[in-house]
């Protein structure tokens, strides 16, 4: 079995996280990895085991032998380092946020498409087996008629500077409350009739938590909050008129519990054991170029940008801008 040589692009926290998912799975390989300081990316390289370092980005990407290369800079910088695979023929994985507003979003996928090169966002629930489950068991209508939707996500991260600063694409809306966003949009669908939300801003001018509420054409209602002052359940409960289905962890989700409408429990799902829960998104992105295909169907392109448009929508609202808007 092939085993698809993977390069990195960044050296921080996340970077680590995917370097120790790939050095447990068979079918990639820790190939390659990139820092402006090449000093950084030969420590990267020694602790995770890499057998290349690069100090730039752009002799990453002319390695012919990379087959994916997973982008994980900040926000603000994914668009760049996106194109800059395109622009090589390199697939990529990118980290979420996909890019800090919907027209670089829009930019980047038509690109990809025109130089036939694959590219998906990394936000990494989409791929999970969990997140699957809940979307076939709303589908076989366990819980009856589904008519609303609670989601919570919260860390205390209001004191990183990647949260903080504009010119960052800052804020807990593309942190963490795309994670919310998405797991609405995986159990009621992408047709929104309206939203509303409120929001508190941070000192700098990014957002620190938010409660959004979604109204669907079909009459469904989600209620999402995400907070980089608190730390908070990180769960997520979808009610039908047949019982209600909660889900442990959002994001990265531990297990799925079925309840009926007596408050009995009748179904539990647990996650499978995993290394640490981004080898799905690696699998899938491998899928996709087996086969050839130039988007991952656990993530298409069009929710990728849809869901780019709404946080356009309520960063407006908020009053939080980007150098980029």
């Amino acid at each position: 079995m092939k085993k698809y040589k993977i390069g990195i692009i960044g050296c921080g926290h996340i970077a680590e996280k995917m370097a120790a998912t790939i050095n447990g799975m068979h079918e990639a390989e820790s190939y390659a990895v990139a820092s402006r300081s090449i000093e950084k990316a030969q420590a990267f390289a020694s602790k995770w085991n890499f057998s290349k370092a690069y100090g730039s980005y752009e002799e990453l990407v002319a390695d012919s032998e990379i087959d994916l290369v997973y982008i994980a800079t900040p926000h603000s910088h994914h668009y760049e380092h996106a194109r800059l695979c395109i622009m090589n023929g390199k697939p990529v994985l990118c980290e979420k946020s996909f890019t800090a507003n919907a027209r670089q979003a829009e930019e980047l996928i038509r690109l990809a498409e025109e130089k036939n090169v694959f590219i998906t966002e990394a936000i990494w629930t989409r791929y999970m087996p969990l997140s699957v489950k809940m979307k076939e068991l709303l589908d076989e209508g366990v819980i009856g008629t589904p008519y609303s939707l609670y989601a919570s996500l919260g860390y205390v991260l209001d004191k990183v500077e990647r949260v903080l600063k504009p010119e960052l694409a800052g804020g807990a809306l593309l942190d963490i409350g795309v994670y919310t966003l998405n797991f609405a949009a995986m159990a009621f669908g992408s047709e929104v009739a309206d939203m509303k939300s409120v929001c508190k801003l941070l000192p700098t001018g990014t957002d620190a938590q938010e409660s959004i509420s979604l109204i669907y054409k079909d009459g469904k209602i989600a209620s999402l909050l995400s907070t980089v002052n608190a730390q908070t359940d990180r769960m997520g409960i979808i009610s039908g008129d047949k019982g209600r289905i909660i889900v442990e962890n959002i994001n990265c989700p531990e297990s799925i519990k079925v309840y009926d409408t007596d408050y009995k429990l009748i179904a539990e799902y647990k996650a499978p054991e995993q290394i640490t829960g981004f080898e799905y998104q690696v699998r899938a992105s491998i899928e996709a170029i087996e086969n050839g295909w130039k988007e991952s169907p656990y993530m298409p392109h069009k929710e990728t940008i849809r869901i780019m448009h709404q946080m356009d929508a309520l960063r407006k609202e908020w009053g939080v801008k980007y150098p980029w808007d």
